[in-house]
């Protein structure tokens, strides 16, 4: 049965690019270990990437992790057990969630899957961003045109 936090299924290939991913990062840049790690790093917006396993039980240790992620625009995934997680990380006891804050080498394969699990191809919604941005500048920088008012009414002469 399917647990309640858990929004999408993640194809098997991707699963294993997850925890290549995950390896990369944990030798080469920084990955927060656990839930309530996990939930500092993406409250704070220091997150890249956010992994969570499947069969967390109660799975009210990381219910709430996905929901955070969305608020955040921060893409998150899923690996099947808590010990696959945590083998991918480096550890050998199970692990509930990790998050890549800096992905070091891993940083090419982080965005092929996150691409892969949101369907966008990488870096798309910055490339997005940068036409919005560049008119909202355009738009400052581009001098407004004055209303020209009417001549105000020439004041009634003076009856003699």
């Amino acid at each position: 049965m399917a647990k309640s936090y858990v929004k999408f299924e993640v194809q098997k290939e991707v699963v294993g690019k997850i925890a290549e991913t995950l390896r990369l990062a944990k030798q080469s840049g920084t990955v927060r270990k656990g839930a309530n790690e996990v939930t500092k790093s993406v409250e704070r917006g220091l997150a890249n990437f956010v992994v969570m396993a499947e069969d967390v039980d109660p799975e009210e240790v990381v219910m709430h992790i996905p929901t955070l992620c969305e608020q955040k625009k921060i893409p998150f995934g899923y690996l099947p057990t808590k010990l696959e997680l945590g083998k991918a990380i480096g550890m050998n006891v199970p692990c509930a969630a990790a998050a890549i804050e800096k992905p070091g080498e891993s940083e090419h394969a982080m965005k092929e899957v996150i691409s892969k699990l949101t369907g966008k191809s990488a870096g798309s919604e910055k490339a997005q961003e940068a036409p919005k941005a560049e008119k909202k500048e355009a738009a400052k920088a581009a001098p407004k045109p004055k209303k020209e008012s009417a001549p105000a009414p020439a004041a009634a002469a003076p009856k003699q």
